[in-house]
């Protein structure tokens, strides 16, 4: 049961990044692209990484989203269809499904991957996904962690320097 919940949240990511790029409308690519970043969570979900769907889901369709969205709306785009290709990059496009559908179907028959293998990762007696990644960020990554934030605080400032009218 867990492996065809799989298949359809991939499936349901497959096309709907194919709705992310095959859209002309920058609003309904948007769209689009949240259905893709939460049945992206949904996978996570099912390998057992709660922390990482719920950071998928704040950060990405949370505030990324939120943030690509003001852009769309401050440049006040044209509403339009599906986007017009020339047939070059159509032919190209379907040789390379088909060589990636080949590669993955190979793949898949010589049995490198194991069937079954979507689940939780053991941890430690007593601990969850989110005491796990706690443990080791404020451990073993404590300083490179504190330099991120303070690099994010020094970008921060500096856009706000840079955007200020004088």
């Amino acid at each position: 049961m867990a492996q065809v919940a799989f298949y359809i949240l991939a499936g349901l990511a497959v096309v709907s990044a194919l709705g992310v790029i095959t859209r002309e409308n920058p609003v309904h690519s948007a769209l689009w692209m949240l259905l893709t970043f939460f049945s992206v969570a949904g996978i996570f979900v099912q390998l057992g990484a709660e922390f990482v769907a719920a950071i998928q889901v704040l950060v990405y369709a949370g505030a990324i989203l939120v943030l690509y969205l003001f852009v769309v709306m401050l440049l006040n785009p044209r509403s339009g269809g599906f986007i017009r290709m020339p047939a070059k990059y159509i032919i190209g496009s379907a040789v390379s499904i088909v060589v990636f559908f080949q590669i993955a179907i190979t793949i898949w028959s010589s049995g490198i991957l194991k069937t079954g293998a979507i689940g939780p990762l053991p941890y430690a007696e007593g601990m969850n996904n989110v005491r796990a990644y706690g443990n080791v960020l404020f451990t073993k990554y404590l300083v490179p962690f504190e330099i991120a934030s303070i690099l994010l605080l020094v970008a921060m400032i500096g856009a706000i320097v840079i955007a200020r009218k004088d």
